[in-house]
């Protein structure tokens, strides 16, 4: 699909802007508390003027099904023109640092284990890499684009070297991957922004580990600069 062909289907159908995790969402609708919210199988979603565009957030749920699942049913029922998934990560030490905005440019689900073929094969399959060239070749200050590692864990961190050489990983999280293979079999645009709130070493240091009053304060402070992504998107869109 050309630019100006795609500009002109955004200019009439909605952005919908996915939040997975529950510590995700709670900034994000306190922010908006005065939308009325609806109530879908996965989560509450609502409309909320953005720049000049009204922008459909939606609650999605954590962990690849309710990600594939809250994926698929937002395109059948709100006919996104563009797909936004924001949310948090968790970064690799040495390989991203904390606080770092992460365009994600390819997603892998690395927890596929084949016992009786190539696990190779079936992590190939599942990959997916986004078209990011609509966000500029400009990103806002403390943003790189990349590619993110999904699992439905937290990061191992005796794994971190592993994950580190053989994907080329710097971060990790719960759902990108699943988001962007749905979006993908689909055929809508998406983006995924994900700040990372914590940095995994490789002897097992992690703040947030632990501590989920922490992860929760992390979280919060990330959603706010997320939206404001999604406020840049809104504008050129």
């Amino acid at each position: 699909m050309s630019l100006a062909l795609l500009l002109a289907v955004m200019a009439a159908d909605p952005v919908v802007v996915l939040v997975s995790a529950n510590a995700e969402w709670k900034p994000v609708r306190e922010r908006f508390s005065t939308a009325a919210a609806t109530q879908s199988p996965y989560g509450d979603y609502f409309t909320a003027p953005v720049g000049k565009r009204s922008v459909v957030f939606m609650h999605g749920g954590f962990g690849k099904v309710q990600a594939a699942g809250s994926t698929q049913w937002a395109i059948d029922h709100l006919h996104p023109s563009l797909l936004v998934n924001i949310g948090t990560c968790g970064g690799f030490d040495g390989a991203i640092a904390q606080g770092e905005m992460l365009l994600v440019e390819r997603a892998i689900i690395y927890d596929l284990i084949e016992q009786m073929g190539d696990s190779q094969e079936t992590i190939d399959f599942y990959a997916t890499t986004l078209d990011t060239q609509f966000a500029g070749v400009k990103l806002p200050k403390g943003t790189r684009r990349g590619l993110i590692l999904s699992a439905d864990r937290d990061i191992v961190a005796a794994e971190v070297p592993m994950l580190k050489k053989r994907f080329n990983g710097i971060a990790a999280d719960w759902e990108s991957g699943a988001i962007a293979f749905v979006a993908r079999t689909n055929h809508v645009p998406l983006f995924i922004v994900r700040q990372v709130t914590d940095v995994v070493r490789a002897d097992g240091g992690d703040e947030f580990y632990n501590n989920d009053a922490a992860w929760q304060a992390g979280a919060k402070k990330s959603m706010e600069r997320a939206r404001r992504h999604v406020a840049r998107v809104a504008r050129a869109v």
